[in-house]
């Protein structure tokens, strides 16, 4: 999974043709028009595969038509799949996980707080409207926001000193993703399917549902695969509806008709192919016939929850009516995403990604008009169902190699804003959670400040939580790494990074 890229000469300090006497025609046309006619041949021999993109083990080909074939892991996991709850908009660490009994004690009180970057303005503190407790054994702080996740606090090591870059959520969004905060790079998922394919070729290795209100603000290239081949990219599953456009056949044609047809569509395809190495939308395309094939029988099955018990789907809150406010969908959407998820996994699927919040401000975690009503709204849509699906995976002996991950693309200010005591963005400290696979439950890691501002005690950048997950699923975040633009790129970037070892068991 590491490349190996040739060497390309370096740029010598000759100036006229006579000094390129005695060189190679290849450093000729290096040098010729200040290197340019080099980088033009560079890309071109790109396209040709003259750099592969690929490394595999001697005297085995890359399987140019399966790309999703399954590949071993650099060492041993801990997590076989992940899920990842997704609250878009960006929850707010002091009103649920972290306690801060300083902000508190001098709610109302005026400070100098960074608000946007390099902006220091005077503003009130606010403290939490919610009340907190120690719960469980291990007496981790949940406030009673989140009541039924309250009881599942001795599975969670909880991660309370998280910063990134970005204090706008279309580049926060890409880089939690994504690991950059500008578009063009695979997210999470992608890195997670190209480094270890999949298990079940008749289902996505990498699937994303988005909230019935609407999408993150900077879309489809949060589930992307960027710069890698198309194949890699997450499958969108809608929330309402069949789950994916056009899965069912149009026509009455037999199934083994069908077959005959897609075969020689991709056999035709693979013959193309054959003269065009590293086209990797033609290679996606085989791909996406095979498995919108397959799809039409497996889909239907994965996603059928009627397969699920009454008492199944009653614990994760999918008979529960929705709520009188008018910008509330209530538990049951979460819900039904939720146990599809473990449908999912419990079937082979690598990674799964459930938005939760969609549309603008208070329809997702984003509390700027008001912190208690966006507490209202969306604490009681994802209480039952990830109390439900977290006791879930831990009755079907799931919990114990699959990864879930709870957080946003950044968290809270601890001061008011506005009339209706909201909250602006604040990326400089934040707190996610992680339960299952690896992980050494029960656990708080690092802090913040007195006030819940700014991380300082074992801070971590997301770049290392992206180096966490993918040691869980088996893979070192230093040597999986794709090619591209002459570059051996990796989803934590060329900064060190490291593995949270405070929260692995």
């Amino acid at each position: 999974m590491k490349s190996s890229p040739g060497n390309m000469p370096g740029k010598g300090p000759s100036s006229s043709a006579s000094q390129f006497c005695g060189r190679t025609r290849r450093e000729f046309l290096w040098e010729a028009g200040a290197g340019f006619t080099g980088i033009a041949m560079a890309a071109m021999l790109q396209q040709d595969g003259f750099f592969r993109k690929y490394a595999h083990a001697e005297g085995v080909p890359p399987d140019e038509l399966n790309l999703l074939a399954p590949r071993l892991p650099h060492f041993v996991p801990k997590a076989k799949r992940c899920i990842f709850l997704f609250m878009y908009g960006g929850p707010s660490q002091m009103d649920l996980f972290d306690h801060k009994p300083y902000l508190q004690k001098n709610d109302g009180k005026t400070v100098d707080i960074e608000i946007r970057r390099r902006s220091i303005q005077k503003q009130k503190l606010l403290g939490s409207r919610r009340e907190f407790k120690r719960r469980g054994e291990s007496g981790l702080w949940c406030s009673e926001a989140l009541p039924r996740i309250a009881g599942h606090m001795d599975k969670m090591a909880v991660v309370k000193s998280l910063y990134m870059d970005s204090f706008a959520h279309g580049s926060a969004l890409l880089q939690m993703n994504c690991g950059q905060v500008i578009q063009g790079h695979p997210s999470l998922g992608s890195w997670l399917a190209y480094g270890l394919g999949t298990v079940n070729q008749n289902l996505p290795a990498y699937v994303t549902m988005l909230d019935p209100r609407g999408g993150p603000v900077s879309g489809a290239p949060n589930w992307g695969s960027g710069y890698m081949p198309a194949a890699y990219q997450g499958t969108l599953f809608r929330s309402g509806g069949d789950p994916i456009l056009n899965l069912s056949p149009n026509s009455d044609v037999a199934p083994a008709i069908q077959r005959d047809r897609i075969s020689t569509i991709n056999a035709l395809n693979a013959e193309h192919l054959a003269g065009r190495p590293g086209y990797s939308e033609l290679q996606a395309r085989i791909a996406s016939y095979e498995l919108a094939f397959q799809l039409q029988t497996t889909a239907p099955e994965a996603l059928d929850l009627e397969q699920e018990s009454y008492r199944t789907r009653e614990l994760y809150g999918v008979y529960d009516p929705k709520p009188r406010h008018k910008l509330s969908v209530g538990p049951a959407p979460f819900a039904r995403q939720c146990l599809v998820a473990r449908r999912l996994v419990e079937r082979g699927v690598r990674f799964v990604q459930i938005y939760h919040g969609g549309g603008h401000q208070q329809q997702n975690w984003d509390a700027h008009n008001g912190v208690e009503e966006n507490l209202d709204i969306h604490c009681p849509e994802i209480d039952k169902p990830i109390s439900a699906l977290l006791t879930d995976l831990q009755q079907r002996g799931l919990l114990e190699d699959t990864l879930v991950v709870w957080g946003g693309e950044f968290g809270r200010q601890p001061v008011s804003q506005g009339t209706n005591h909201g909250r602006d963005h604040n990326p400089k400290g934040f707190t996610y959670w992680f339960a299952g696979a690896g992980i050494k439950p029960g656990i708080s890691y690092g802090a913040t400040d007195e006030i819940g501002h700014e991380a300082v005690e074992n801070r971590h950048h997301i770049r290392d939580l992206h180096a966490t997950i993918l040691h869980l699923m088996g893979l070192d975040h230093e040597n999986l790494t794709y090619f591209y633009g002459g570059l051996d790129r990796r989803l934590t970037g060329v900064r060190h990074s490291e593995v949270i070892k405070g929260i692995l068991a």
